[in-house]
């Protein structure tokens, strides 16, 4: 089997939502596992179906019972040692509005991801700095 895992925003799933100024992390992880030929046996819509099926219903409900899982047992998130052989781990997400950010020095020209938590199986996407619907 194959596994693909990507960072879920919580911001918007929670009720109430997380007001638009809150500043830190607020992602939790998701999956889906299928075989190398069930994915070889679709087109990349229906593979993106499959994690749409993911993602769509994952809501309050589901981040305050992780919320309930990590009180009871409260760990540091190691990446490297959530992926598994064959498997793909998605990093930040073309739906965070990065080339929005301004410290004081102007839009910035490019994003990189830094050299943090890189290992096999780990790629991130980020918005096109220009136009909508594009990724880098």
């Amino acid at each position: 089997p194959t596994t693909f895992k990507l960072a879920v925003n919580c911001r918007t799933r929670l009720i109430p939502p997380l007001p638009y100024s809150y500043f830190g992390n607020a992602i939790q992880f998701v999956s889906t596992t299928v075989t190398a030929g069930e994915l070889l046996a679709c087109d990349i819509g229906s593979a993106a179906g499959l994690l749409h099926c993911i993602i769509r219903p994952y809501r309050d409900g589901n981040i305050r019972a992780e919320l309930q899982k990590y009180k009871q047992c409260p760990t540091v998130l190691k990446l490297d040692r959530t992926i598994r052989d064959n498997s793909v781990m998605m990093g930040s997400s073309p739906n965070f509005p990065m080339y929005d950010n301004d410290f004081g020095w102007g839009r910035p020209v490019c994003l990189r991801s830094g050299w943090a938590n890189k290992f096999d199986g780990k790629m991130s996407a980020f918005p096109a700095r220009e136009g909508v619907g594009g990724v880098d």
